[in-house]
């Protein structure tokens, strides 16, 4: 069987490193980096700290080069989405996909390009330590189910699910994913922008008591939209916030790492995408907004003083 993990950065890389300990599976990556894609063709892809593996993955910066593929996991952040998938759809015509993107609004744009298409979620943190070497911050779970839209087939979703936790990668698979990804969605919300506001690591943020009412007002407004949307929690967010803060506490959220090399955010599947729900249900979120607003002038200021690093 052929997969092929579409972003091979810090949670694409974790996938694709532990799928391809699975001698049954032939594992391609995507990525726009060539210093990524030439230092996991050259030394393998490595992943160190929480876990360590070193694999064999045929990476590439040309999608024309991906055979088809069975199944396909999306990681590129947000921003990126459209030109990904767009580039590497021919090798997904027979088959189906999976977002483990953050926020909401990925698993949309897949659907353009690809007929069969997985709501996924994972709690894994890591970073890139450098080029080819991914560095496993902390464990989690990942939960998988069929996009309503454009589903994916059960089975598919279970075969995948087979694949994620016999790679040691516990996954959940399930008829319905929205849950989890709410979950996530307001962890992520109420976390990654303070982080990268303030430059406070997870556990930082939630030790702090002014920053954590912040976050305690953040998850309070993505509530009561996902009430509004009836959406049930896989898990308490203020509890999921306060127990990967305690778990997690050196950890970077990506949003951090993102304003300190002076890339675009994912605001925009995040914070923005839950203000456009909270506005379509009706329901107030002016500390999101807020919020989302700050990171949007934070961007703004690196074209304002291209030098000012």
């Amino acid at each position: 069987m052929r997969i092929c993990i579409v972003g091979c950065g810090a949670i694409g890389g974790l996938y694709a490193a532990h799928l391809a300990q699975l001698p049954e599976l032939e594992v391609w990556a995507y990525d726009a980096s060539a210093a990524q894609v030439e230092a996991i063709n050259r030394d393998r892809l490595r992943v160190t700290g929480h876990v360590s593996l070193a694999a064999r993955v045929r990476a590439t910066l040309d999608a024309s080069e991906i055979p088809a593929c069975e199944l396909g996991i999306v990681a590129v952040k947000g921003t990126f989405t459209e030109e990904a998938i767009a580039a590497c759809a021919a090798s997904f015509a027979h088959g189906a996909v999976c977002s483990v993107q953050n926020g909401i609004g990925n698993e949309e744009v897949i659907a353009e390009h690809v007929t069969r298409v997985m709501r996924g979620v994972t709690l894994p943190a890591a970073h890139l330590a450098a080029p080819g070497v991914i560095h496993m911050d902390g464990p989690g779970a990942t939960w998988i189910g069929p996009f309503e839209p454009r589903p994916a087939r059960m089975d598919e979703v279970e075969r995948l699910g087979s694949l994620l936790n016999a790679s040691g990668l516990e996954t959940r698979a399930v008829a319905d994913a929205r849950g989890a990804q709410w979950t996530k969605l307001l962890f992520n919300c109420a976390t990654n922008p303070l982080c990268a506001l303030t430059g406070l690591t997870h556990g930082e943020l939630c030790e702090l008591p002014a920053t954590r009412r912040v976050v305690g007002e953040l998850l309070r407004e993505g509530r009561a939209v996902a009430d509004a949307l009836a959406i049930a929690f896989e898990e308490d967010p203020e509890v999921l916030v306060d127990r990967l803060g305690r778990a997690n506490y050196d950890h970077k959220p990506s949003m951090l790492q993102d304003v300190q090399a002076h890339r675009p955010t994912e605001i925009g599947t995040l914070n923005e995408a839950l203000v456009a729900r909270a506005r379509a249900c009706g329901v107030p979120a002016p500390v999101n907004a807020a919020v989302a607003d700050l990171i949007r002038g934070v961007e703004q200021s690196w074209s304002s003083r291209p030098d000012d690093r």
